[in-house]
Parts: C-alpha cells; structure tokens; sequence
C-alpha cells in the first residue's frame, strides 16, 4: 500500500513538471536550439544562486565542464565520437538517476 506524499514530495513533484513542461514548451516554440536555451538560463540562475550561498567553486567547474564538452565535440570532429558517446550515455544515466530539483 502506498503512503500519502508529503509537502515536500508533492513540491518536488511538481517541479519535476514544470521543468519538464518549460523545456517541452522551449522545444515546440523554437526546437533543440529553445530547449538548450532553457537549460543554460536555468544553469545561469542556480549558479547565480550559488554564488550568493558562498559557494563560487560552481564557476570553474561549469568552466570545466564546457572545456570537456568543447574536447568532445573536437574530438568528434577529428573522427573520434568516443568521447562524445561516452559523455551523452554518461550524461543520460546521472540526469536519469537524479533529475533536478528546486
């Protein structure tokens, strides 16, 4: 039998939605180049709000992590799509597991 979900559950939840509504809406309007829109605005508010919590480490590893994807894509281009692939299915397995919250 299954319990009631709590405030906190059923905000979280509803989150859940409305990300996924917001990035399905960024898509239909303006396609894949929307939805990543979508994504690096909500990137830049979250780091922003890191930033004011103290924690300013948050921009040299968002740096970081566009020098791997920058890496992946040149690599790709040069014939190479292993890093590429292992980065997408890596990418897809963290955001499945733990998709974001607040």
């Amino acid at each position: 039998m299954n319990r009631p979900l709590s405030s906190a559950e059923r905000s979280a939840a509803r989150r859940q939605d409305w990300l996924k509504g917001e990035a399905e809406k960024a898509r239909e309007s303006r396609g894949e180049a929307g939805q990543m829109e979508f994504w690096l605005r909500l990137a830049r508010s979250r780091m922003a709000k890191d930033v004011k919590a103290g924690r300013g480490d948050v921009y040299p590893g968002f740096a970081l992590v566009c020098r791997l994807f920058i890496t992946a894509l040149d690599q790709r281009v040069e014939g190479d799509g292993r890093i590429w692939n292992d980065l997408l299915r890596y990418a897809e397995q963290v955001v499945t597991k733990h998709p974001p919250r607040n």
